[in-house]
C-alpha cells in the first residue's frame, strides 16, 4: 500500500534540520525558482492552470484560473496572501508543513509574486502558533540574506485568532487592521482585495505545490491525482485510527486505502462515522470507506472534500454530543455580521445541549431541522454553512440517536470513557 504514498512536500519532513536554508537547498530548494524567472509571468500561469491545480483549503478553485483573473497592471501594486490561518477543527496540514520545511512556502511565494507581478506578499499566520511564527519569520530572513528573493518583500503576519479570518475577505480586513468580518462580494480580491488592490489569496499547501509544478511540469501534477482533482494532498487522519497523522497522497485514494496505512480502526472496534474535510463538511458513514477522495466524489457522496481532515470516530463515539461540540465551536467564532448565523448557531446550541442532557423534545428535532435548513446557504460566508451541515447530516444518518436524546443523557448511551485514547498502561480512567 505504501506505493500509494507520494512524499513531495512532506518527503524532508525527518530530515535533520529540515526547516534550514542549507538542507532544503541541498535537496533542490529553489532551483524551482531560478527557472521560473527565466519564464514569462504568462507561461508560469499557463503551466500552473494545466497542471490543474486545484486549491487546497478547501474551496478547491482552480490556482492558475485565479491568478488569471487580476486586471492588466496598471502601475500600482497588487498583492499576493497566503491563507495560513488554520483552524478547521481537525485539520492539521499547513502548520506541520511550516514548521517541517517552511522553506518551500517560502519558495512559492516568490514564484507566485513573479507569476502575478507582486512585489510584496504576505502569510498571515495564527497567533497561537508562536513556534511556527518564528520559523517562519527565520525562513523568510535566510532567503533574503542569501540573495533569494530579490526585491521581494515577504511580511509574516500572526493573527490574533479567530476561525472568521480563514474566510479571505475576513483575512484580509484583519491584515489592515480591522475587525475579521467578511467582505460583500464583488467585488473579488483579485479586483479589489488588501488595501483596494488587486490581490490573490491561496492557501499554504496551494503555494508549497507550486515549486514542484515550475521544476516536474503541469503533466507531471497532472499524472496523479484524478481527470478533474490532479496532484497529491495532505491528508490528516486523526482520532479512532492505530497510526494517526499525515498522509501524502494522490487525490482520489479512499478512505479505506488510507485506514489500511494507518493501520486500520482502533483494535477491538469498527468505524461508525468520519469527516472527510473537517467538521464544517458532512459526517459520512462506514458506506462510503470507498468514495474516492477528491472534489467530485465526495461531492458526489453529499460532502466535501475541505481540507482532507479525516476525524474518525468508532462505535463509542456519541454523533449528538460530537456534533455539540462544534456547534459550540462554530457558536463561539461567529463573528455576528448575519442574523442567520449569529442568532442561528444561538438556538442551535441550546437544542444540541439539552438533546445531550437526554432533555430534548420532539419538537426539538424539528426545530433544529428546521432551523439547520433556514442557515444554510443564508448567512453571509460559509462560517453559518459549516454550523449547519454536521447537523443535517447527522440526522440524515443518525436520527434515531437524535431522538434518543429527548429521553437518555448522550453520557448513558456513550459513555464517554470507551472512546477515550489512552496508552495501554493507563487503562484506568476516573469515571
Amino acid at each position: 500500500m505504501t506505493d500509494r504514498l507520494t512524499p513531495i512536500l512532506t518527503d524532508s519532513w525527518d530530515v535533520p534540520r529540515a526547516w534550514t536554508l542549507p538542507v532544503y537547498r541541498d535537496r533542490g530548494g529553489y532551483r524551482a525558482l531560478a527557472k521560473a524567472r527565466g519564464m514569462s509571468t504568462e507561461d508560469l500561469v499557463n503551466a500552473v492552470k494545466g497542471s490543474g491545480l486545484r486549491g487546497r483549503g478547501g474551496a478547491g478553485f482552480p490556482t492558475g484560473l485565479k491568478w488569471s483573473f487580476l486586471p492588466a497592471p496598471d502601475g500600482g501594486p497588487r498583492y499576493l496572501v497566503v491563507n495560513a490561518d488554520e483552524s478547521e477543527p481537525g485539520t492539521c496540514k499547513d502548520v506541520p508543513l511550516m514548521m517541517a520545511n517552511p522553506h518551500v512556502l517560502v519558495e512559492g511565494v516568490a514564484i507566485t509574486s513573479h507569476a502575478i507581478g507582486c512585489d510584496h506578499a504576505f502569510i498571515y499566520l495564527r497567533g497561537e502558533v508562536v513556534h511556527v511564527y518564528r520559523r517562519l519569520l527565520a525562513a523568510v530572513r535566510e532567503a533574503k540574506e542569501a540573495g533569494l528573493l530579490g526585491s521581494l518583500e515577504i511580511t509574516v503576519h500572526a493573527g490574533a485568532g479567530a476561525y472568521i479570518c480563514g474566510e479571505e475577505t475576513a483575512l484580509l480586513d484583519s491584515l489592515e487592521g480591522r475587525r475579521g468580518q467578511p467582505r460583500l462580494k464583488p467585488p473579488f480580491p483579485a479586483v479589489a482585495g488588501l488595501y483596494a488592490r488587486p490581490t490573490v489569496v491561496n492557501n499554504v499547501e496551494s503555494i508549497a505545490s507550486v515549486p514542484g509544478i515550475v521544476l516536474g511540469g503541469g503533466e507531471w501534477f497532472s499524472g496523479m491525482g484524478t481527470a478533474k482533482s490532479t496532484g497529491h494532498g495532505i491528508f490528516s487522519l486523526s482520532g479512532h485510527v492505530t497510526r494517526p497523522g499525515q498522509y501524502e497522497a494522490p487525490l482520489g485514494i479512499t478512505l479505506r486505502e488510507l485506514l489500511e496505512l494507518a493501520g486500520g480502526i482502533r483494535e477491538g472496534h469498527e468505524l461508525k462515522f468520519w469527516t472527510p474535510g473537517g467538521s464544517s463538511t458532512p459526517i459520512l458513514t462506514a458506506e462510503h470507506l470507498d468514495v474516492p477522495l477528491d472534489f467530485e466524489g465526495v461531492a458526489g457522496a453529499g460532502s466535501m472534500l475541505g481540507t482532507r481532515a479525516l476525524q474518525i470516530f468508532d462505535e463509542t463515539v456519541s454523533v449528538v454530543r460530537a456534533v455539540a461540540r462544534w456547534i459550540d465551536f462554530y457558536k463561539h467564532e461567529s463573528c455576528g455580521k448575519c442574523t442567520p448565523c449569529r442568532e442561528g448557531t444561538f438556538w442551535l446550541q441550546q437544542i444540541m445541549h439539552r438533546l445531550v442532557a437526554g432533555k430534548g423534545t420532539a419538537e426539538d428535532i424539528e426545530t433544529l431541522s428546521d432551523a439547520a435548513g433556514n442557515i444554510l446557504g443564508r448567512s453571509f460566508c460559509a462560517l453559518g454553512d459549516a454550523a449547519a451541515t454536521p447537523i443535517q447530516s447527522g440526522l440524515q444518518y443518525f436520527r434515531e440517536e437524535f431522538e434518543a436524546g429527548t429521553h437518555t443523557p448522550a453520557d448513558e448511551l456513550f459513555p464517554p470513557r470507551a472512546s477515550l485514547i489512552v496508552p495501554a498502561a493507563s487503562q484506568e480512567v476516573p469515571a
